[in-house]
């Protein structure tokens, strides 16, 4: 089973160190919407990479199961509780860093992004299991 996920867990170690560096290493960078700092661009990117990486992992079993959708729901919810996970490190334990819901926001709609990613990639691969 770790075989298949060595790059989602070798991604999600990258993710949980960058998360633990403490808030000065990174630049600050103004916008004209709080919301759309670059801050929650890299949210997005780096669990949309993590939900897709899940989801490779699994592509035979998701290519061949009826139910494909509960694999990617479950890839979704890993992915987002992981964020969780981060946020609260950030909060609670990581020094210079600051846990925020709305950077738990950007990793979950990371996490769906990431899905869809990889739907739209493999849609060819998905319809062709689909006529068996």
């Amino acid at each position: 089973m770790l075989q298949k996920l060595w790059p989602a867990l070798l991604w999600s170690l990258i993710i949980l160190l960058l998360t633990g560096l403490p808030g000065n290493y990174f630049p600050r960078v103004t916008t004209f919407w709080n919301w759309l700092e670059p801050d929650k661009a890299v949210h997005l990117f780096i669990f949309g990479v993590l939900a897709f990486l899940i989801l490779f992992g699994y592509r035979e079993q998701y290519f061949n199961s009826k139910k494909r959708y509960l694999f990617g729901l479950v890839a979704i919810i890993v992915t987002a509780v992981y964020g969780l996970t981060t946020e609260i490190l950030q909060y609670y334990v990581f020094v210079g860093r600051n846990g925020s819901r709305f950077d738990f926001f950007a990793d979950t709609i990371g996490a769906i992004i990431g899905w869809l990613l990889f739907v739209y990639l493999y849609r060819k691969k998905i319809r062709r299991n689909e006529s068996y």
